[in-house]
């Protein structure tokens, strides 16, 4: 008898296909930071410059790098197949439960844990939890060959709950749970405009979103599926990583004089990050498993959980306590972590795979 043949779930991608750019991200990556804290330090006044180029309280560089991030990636979504997502139900409420149940409710418990004594710093990383990814995970999925249309349905799914209900989380974890559990000190209640919201939605999903579909559909309505996805999409690739590596750059420059100044600072912050990334990642990819999910959208549900709305956390703080507040440092030291964490795990979570149900041809 022959033994079983597998193949790749939909939406999956051959691991032994990344290009040398992808299998170098780390150090990329590592660059990157150190150049936007280089020019943070160094250059006098790129700060404030950086900060000044803002549309409707949208840091314009930030934004732009972002959609050049994004675009590509979505651009290979197939999306005739959203459908398939869209049915399964049980990837759907996990992603819910995951990002909107326990995210929050996890990084709340690992700030009071680990930052008690530092109530603006706090303030700052339970707003990262509470924003959830709806930009950069698209880019950690597809590396570690995740599915590419559920990404795009769960971060959709994000961006509609960020809309409607983060005003309330900001109220209930900043406000409302303190009292209620006697804790001192507790945070400043978090007024958010809807309008920031639906801002960073738009901005950060809704523009490289349309952009990726109209660029399919006209693609292969003109040249077909075979020219779009064998000779287009591979020259359009890399440009997801050039633009990850200059939003860092501008990232890390925006608030390299704070991180450079107060180091102790940011690794009392980053300890609870660290702990949030890694058990959240972890977690989901643990209970996509048990719920009998294959590994390709077992992925997106775990790095969709794992991810956070870096540039809207920030911005909201930002908005509420001032550009160069601790609770906006705390939002930049988010990515800081969050960027090499999710690269390293992109590798753990390739060498996981075989662990996980494929399905049979």
């Amino acid at each position: 008898m022959s033994p079983t043949t597998t193949s790749p779930e939909p939406g999956a991608i051959a691991p032994e296909r990344l290009a040398v750019l992808d299998r170098w991200l780390p150090a990329w990556i590592v660059l990157a930071m150190v150049a936007g804290l280089t020019l943070g330090r160094l250059v006098p006044g790129i700060a404030e410059a950086l900060d000044a180029v803002q549309v409707g309280g949208i840091s314009l560089p930030i934004a732009v790098g972002l959609l050049v991030m994004m675009y590509p990636v979505l651009a290979k979504v197939r999306y005739d197949r959203l459908g398939s997502v869209t049915r399964d139900r049980r990837t759907l409420w996990l992603s819910v439960v995951l990002n909107w149940a326990v995210g929050p409710a996890l990084m709340f418990a690992l700030a009071w844990t680990f930052l008690a004594d530092l109530p603006e710093y706090r303030t700052g990383v339970i707003l990262v939890g509470l924003a959830r990814c709806i930009a950069m995970v698209i880019v950690w999925n597809d590396l570690a060959c995740g599915d590419r249309e559920a990404a795009a349905v769960l971060v959709a799914l994000n961006a509609v709950f960020q809309v409607v209900a983060l005003g309330a989380l900001g109220w209930f974890y900043l406000d409302a749970l303190p009292s209620w559990l006697g804790l001192e000190d507790a945070s400043h209640t978090l007024d958010v405009s809807p309008w920031t919201l639906a801002g960073s939605t738009v901005v950060f999903l809704g523009l490289p979103l349309l952009a990726g579909f109209l660029t399919r559909r006209v693609g292969e309505a003109r040249r077909g599926r075979d020219w779009y996805e064998e000779r287009f999409l591979p020259r359009l690739g890399p440009w997801a990583l050039y633009g990850l590596l200059f939003t860092i750059v501008v990232l890390f420059a925006l608030q390299g004089d704070a991180i450079t100044r107060a180091p102790w600072d940011v690794a009392r912050i980053a300890v609870p990050l660290l702990a949030y990334f890694a058990l959240m990642w972890g977690g989901s990819m643990w209970a996509a498993r048990r719920l009998g999910l294959g590994y390709a959208r077992a992925t997106s549900v775990a790095f969709t959980a794992a991810g956070n709305n870096f540039e809207l956390a920030i911005a909201v703080a930002v908005a509420a306590f001032g550009v160069t507040s601790p609770q906006a440092l705390a939002g930049v030291v988010g990515p800081l972590i969050e960027v090499p964490v999710l690269v390293a795990l992109v590798h753990v979570s390739l060498r996981l795979r075989p662990l996980f149900p494929r399905a049979v041809s």
